[in-house]
C-alpha cells in the first residue's frame, strides 16, 4: 500500500510502501514517554521504501529497553514524532502511525512490550465518550 504524510506543521512531508498487515502498538516505557501517551502506533517497512519529499528530520538516539541504539526522527519545528530506525541488524523503519495521512485505514495487527501497558488500558471503552468538543 502506498503511503504518505508528514509532521503537523507541513515541513516534513514523506511516502513510502507499506505492508498494512506491518501495523502494531507499542507498549514500551520508551514510547510511552516518547508520545505522552499510553502507547503509539508504528508501521514497519523496508528503508528504501520510505522517500522524503519535503524537508529534513531532525534525530534524538538513544539505547532502548532491547539494548540497541534507536534514532527517533522528527521535526525540528513542531517536534511531530516521524519515523524510528535502529543501528545494526535491521534495516527496517517504524513510520510513527500518527503522521500518516491514510491512518484510518492501518489497523494495528499485533502488540509489542505488552508487560509495560499501563494496567487500565483495556478500561478506557467503558469510560464516558462524546464525539468532539
Amino acid at each position: 500500500m502506498q503511503i504518505d504524510g508528514g509532521c503537523h506543521c507541513g515541513r516534513i512531508t514523506y511516502q513510502a510502501d507499506i505492508d498494512p498487515e506491518r501495523v502494531s502498538i507499542c507498549h514500551c516505557t520508551d514510547c510511552q514517554a516518547l508520545t505522552g501517551s499510553p502507547f503509539r502506533v508504528t508501521v514497519i517497512c523496508a528503508a528504501d521504501e520510505v522517500r522524503l519529499t519535503a524537508g529534513s528530520p531532525r534525530r534524538y538516539t538513544k539505547f532502548g529497553d532491547n539494548g540497541r541504539r534507536w534514532h527517533q526522527h522528527f521535526c525540528g519545528d513542531c517536534g511531530a514524532p516521524l519515523f524510528t530506525s535502529s543501528d545494526g541488524g535491521s534495516d527496517e523503519w517504524g513510520i510513527r502511525w500518527g503522521s500518516i495521512r491514510q491512518r484510518n485505514e492501518l489497523k494495528p495487527r499485533r502488540q509489542l512490550w505488552c508487560a509495560s501497558a499501563v494496567p487500565w488500558i483495556d478500561e478506557i471503552m467503558h469510560l464516558p465518550a462524546r464525539p468532539g468538543d
